[in-house]
Order: C-alpha cells, then sequence, then structure tokens
C-alpha cells in the first residue's frame, strides 16, 4: 500500500463557469468497513457535473470534488470486504448524487459500487461508462423490460447516455430509433440504430409511432410530447427527475405510462454493463480526453453541449 498521505483533487470555492474549477492538495482518504480506496486512473464527465458546478444541485454550495465516474486499480480494502483485494481493477458509480468526489487521484467508496474492469478496454474506456451506462440499463432494463422486437425511441441519441443506450437496446433485440442532427446520423448508423430523426427537420412526436419504450434524456416539453408516439400501455422514462406533474396527467389521460428517474450506484448493474461489454456488445465513445488538472477545459467543452460521445479525465 502507498504511504502517500495527500492527493490531488479538482475543486471550486464558488459556483459558475469552468474557470472556477481549480486544482488542490487534500488529505487522501482511507477505506472504512465496507469500502476500498480506489486509484483513480480515468473518470467521466457527465453533464451533471457541469450542471452542479454551475448551479450546486443536489450538492448545496460549494467547496465540493465533483465526479461520479470511476476506473481505477484497488489500493487497499477496508474490514470485511471480500469482492476485492488491493490490485484488482475495478469500475463503477459513486453513489448518485451524495457520493461524487472521483475528479481526485485516489475515492473511497462502498465495495458494493464497483465490478471488475472488462479486460477487454482500457481505463479510459471504462472511466466514461458507469454513470452513463447505469443510467441506460436501469431505464431500459429494470424499468422498461426492453425485449426483443420493441420499438424504443432514444432521445439525443449521440450523447453519453444516448450512445450507451441504444447498444443496450440493440443488444436486448429491439427496434432503435434515434433522434440526433442530420452530421450524427452515420455515427449512430455504426452503433446499429436502426431509424433516425433529425430533430431540426422533423418533428419526432409526428415522424414516429407505435413506440414502446421512449427513453427521455432532454425533460420538459419533450416528456410529454414523447408519450404521443407511445402505444397503448407503452412507457417514457425520463432521467430528468424533476418537472410539471402535466407529464402524469397526461400519461393517464393517453393510457400509458410515465416515470422519472435518477440512477442509482449497483453492483450488479455494473456487472451487467461489464458483461456487454466483454461480449462485444458495448462500447463508448471518447470525444475527448484530459489531464486532471485540464478538468475546466473539459467543463468548457462539455458546456457547449455539441459532444458525441464521453469525456474523461486521466490521472496519469
Amino acid at each position: 500500500m502507498s504511504t502517500v498521505k495527500t492527493m490531488r483533487a479538482i475543486s471550486q470555492d464558488v459556483l459558475g463557469g469552468p474557470e472556477v474549477l481549480k486544482e488542490i492538495e487534500v488529505e487522501r482518504p482511507e477505506p472504512r468497513a465496507n469500502e476500498v480506496l480506489v486509484r483513480v486512473r480515468a473518470a467521466g464527465v457527465n453533464p451533471t457535473d457541469w450542471k452542479h458546478r454551475a448551479t450546486g444541485g443536489f450538492l448545496g454550495e460549494p467547496p465540493f470534488v465533483l465526479g461520479w465516474d470511476v476506473s481505477g486499480v484497488v489500493e487497499a480494502v477496508g474490514i470485511g470486504v471480500a469482492r476485492f483485494k488491493p490490485g484488482d481493477e475495478v469500475f463503477g458509480m459513486l453513489s448518485y448524487p451524495y457520493g461524487h468526489g472521483s475528479h481526485a487521484e485516489y475515492v473511497t467508496a462502498p465495495a458494493r459500487t464497483f465490478a471488475h474492469k472488462p479486460a477487454s478496454i482500457d481505463h479510459t474506456e471504462a472511466g466514461a461508462l458507469p454513470l452513463v451506462s447505469l443510467t441506460a440499463w436501469q431505464a431500459l432494463v429494470e424499468y422498461a423490460g426492453v425485449r426483443p422486437g420493441q420499438r424504443v425511441l432514444i432521445h439525443a441519441a449521440a450523447g453519453g447516455v444516448g450512445h450507451v443506450a441504444a447498444q443496450i437496446a440493440k443488444a436486448r433485440g429491439a427496434y432503435v430509433i434515434g433522434t440526433a442532427s442530420a452530421g450524427k446520423h452515420e455515427f449512430l448508423r455504426g452503433l446499429g440504430v436502426d431509424e433516425m430523426i433529425d430533430y431540426r427537420e422533423a418533428d419526432f412526436a409526428e415522424a414516429v409511432k407505435d413506440v414502446d419504450v421512449v427513453l427521455d434524456t432532454i425533460g420538459g416539453e419533450t416528456s410529454v410530447r414523447s408519450l404521443r408516439v407511445l402505444r397503448p400501455g407503452g412507457l417514457v422514462v425520463s432521467i430528468l427527475p424533476v418537472g410539471s406533474d402535466e407529464f402524469y396527467d397526461e400519461a393517464e389521460r393517453l393510457g400509458v405510462r410515465a416515470l422519472r428517474m435518477l440512477v442509482d450506484a449497483s453492483h450488479s448493474g455494473m456487472t451487467a454493463i461489464a458483461e456487454l461489454v466483454e461480449a462485444g456488445k458495448l462500447r463508448p465513445t471518447i470525444a475527448g480526453t484530459f489531464p486532471l488538472a485540464d478538468a475546466a477545459e473539459a467543463h468548457a467543452l462539455g458546456d457547449t453541449g455539441r459532444t458525441t460521445g464521453k469525456l474523461v479525465l486521466v490521472t496519469d
């Protein structure tokens, strides 16, 4: 075990733009009972990171260290940990939202947070997957129960959650429809998406019908309008956890189902994701990698809303 007692982390003292992020040195955490200490090798940056940076979100006022994605190596284990040992390569999502802190050199979390990293991908790819893949898995598999032959509409299908969700839906045997700008249609075709809708040129609510499941990654009016493309009994799962009651009221009126969710840390979910990766059915697309110290640059790129795939911080 390393004798290092401090670590680098990306923190902020005020809310604001990417420029508020700064590298600091803090005490390295130690694992408690049932926890593991992970040396972070890569950590994804997600829209929730830049939203929390700007607004505080669930976390309130800073200072805080953001980041929920982790891929790395177990440095030490706490009392009672039987699943992992020092030297194991692991990946996982810290408990959302209050388990944040992966944009640092080390992080501690309950052992059940992690699964063994798939050997077929590197830490950068593994660090890109946890939050988006768990979100998509829980929405499409645990809540919607997507089955072969079902029609699944994914909004913003070229985005972080969307491009992973498209692959998971295809792995489940679904017919996948994705919304994206025309320039991203070839990318979606490469993921196996069956039908593309250019949201700038067409109204999805008129272009699609008889859908079994909609994954709504946008929220607001999109949530409500998505209900209208469902077949009777169909389901819209929105990953935006708050919004107007119209979403539920309209679902009841139309005879369909509406659900809002927050992603939850899960060993079993991460294990299922790892199995999809090892089977060659799931790979993240990396939009850009940045050294930990350049986290502000990653946030600035994320703020544009124009990336395809995932942004990742690397510590080496």
